[in-house]
C-alpha cells in the first residue's frame, strides 16, 4: 500500500512519537479502529491505530502495556495513547505469526477457557478508570430507551429486518443480567478466535485489546464462552462447548460461580450473538449469528433463568 494512501497526519506523528517515518505500509484495516502495519525508514516494523476518542483508549492501553511488562502474550505498546484531532492514537509493536485455532469443539473450547482464565487473573490488580462505555456488543448496562444501545449507524436502518425472536433474546437475557447487580471488573470482551493467534498448543498473541469492558466477571466468562469459536463471521459456540468453557474456566480460576453467576453467564453468553444477529438482519448479511440464535436461544435462556 503507498503512503499516499495513508492519513496525512499518519508521517508526522510517527516521526514526532516513533522517531521516524513510515518508509512503507505493510498492511492497513478499518473495522472499529483504523489499524496500519508499517515498516519505519530505520527498518522497524510497528502498528500504528487510530480509533474516534471515547474516552476509553488510555485505559485500554495502559492495561495491555500492564500485562505485555509481566508477559503476557500480547503486543507491547510503544507509546501512549495521543490525541489527533478527534481520534485516539498509539503504536505498538508488531506481533506477527502465528495461526487461528478453528473449531468449535468442547476440546477447543478448553483450551480458549484457559486463555480467558490467564488473560482475567492477570487483570485482576490492573487498576485503570473503567473502559466505559462498555463495546457495543456487551453494552447490556446502557441507559437509552429501548433494548439496544443508542447507535446512530444502526438505529437509522430498517429495524422492522431484525426478527422478533433475536429482539426477545436481546430483552430477556438483559434483563436477567442486569437484576443481578453483580460487581463489575475488567475483561476483554472481544475473545474470538480472530483476535488469536497460536503456535501450537500455546497462545501466541492476543489482540483487540480496544475491546476490553467493565462487566461482571461472570458475564466477561459467559460473553466469551459463546464468541470463542467465531474466526469469521461472528456465530454462537454450540452450548456443549461453552458449558466446557465454563466448566474450565472455574477450574483453573479455582472458584466456582454461585448459582446467580451461573445463570449470568449464560444471560451474557447470548447478548453479543443478539447484537450480531441485530447486525446482520440490518445488513441484509447471511443469518450466521442469527441461526444460531434461533437454535440455542430457548435452552440458553433457561439456564440463564430469563
Amino acid at each position: 500500500m503507498p503512503l499516499v494512501d495513508v492519513p496525512d497526519w499518519l508521517p508526522v506523528w510517527c516521526l514526532d512519537h516513533l522517531g521516524g517515518e513510515p518508509a512503507n505500509v505493510q498492511f492497513a484495516l478499518q473495522q472499529t479502529s483504523m489499524v496500519f502495519g508499517l515498516r519505519l525508514v530505520d527498518g522497524t516494523d510497528v502498528v500504528v491505530k487510530a480509533r474516534a476518542d471515547d474516552g476509553r483508549a488510555v485505559s485500554c492501553v495502559a492495561a495491555q502495556a500492564r500485562l505485555a511488562e509481566r508477559g503476557f502474550s500480547c503486543a507491547r505498546p510503544l507509546t501512549p495513547v495521543v490525541g489527533v484531532g478527534s481520534l485516539s492514537v498509539h503504536a505498538e509493536e508488531f506481533r506477527p505469526g502465528g495461526e487461528v485455532l478453528h473449531g468449535d469443539s468442547a476440546d477447543v473450547a478448553v483450551r480458549y477457557a484457559e486463555v480467558f482464565a490467564r488473560l482475567m487473573a492477570e487483570l485482576t490488580d490492573v487498576t485503570v478508570t473503567p473502559p466505559l462505555p462498555n463495546p457495543r456488543w456487551v453494552r447490556w448496562d446502557h441507559t437509552d430507551s429501548g433494548v439496544w444501545p443508542a447507535i446512530d449507524f444502526l438505529d437509522e436502518l430498517d429495524q422492522s429486518t431484525v426478527p422478533a425472536y433475536v429482539v426477545d433474546t436481546a430483552e430477556r437475557a438483559r434483563e436477567r443480567i442486569l437484576a443481578a447487580g453483580l460487581p463489575c471488573v475488567l475483561g476483554h470482551a472481544d475473545f474470538e478466535a480472530q483476535n488469536l493467534r497460536w503456535h501450537g498448543q500455546e497462545v501466541w498473541a492476543v489482540h483487540d485489546w480496544d475491546s476490553l469492558a467493565w462487566q461482571p466477571e461472570a458475564a466477561l466468562v459467559g460473553a466469551a464462552s459463546g464468541a470463542f469459536a467465531s474466526s469469521g463471521p461472528p456465530t454462537l459456540a454450540p452450548i456443549e462447548s461453552s458449558e466446557a468453557f465454563l466448566m474450565a474456566y472455574q477450574d483453573i480460576r479455582g472458584r466456582v460461580f454461585s448459582a446467580a453467576e451461573q445463570e449470568i453467564a449464560w444471560a451474557a453468553g447470548l447478548w453479543p450473538a443478539a447484537h450480531n444477529a441485530r447486525w446482520e438482519a440490518l445488513h441484509g448479511d447471511t443469518p450466521v449469528s442469527g441461526n444460531a440464535l434461533r437454535e440455542q436461544a430457548a435452552e440458553r435462556l433457561r439456564r440463564a433463568n430469563a
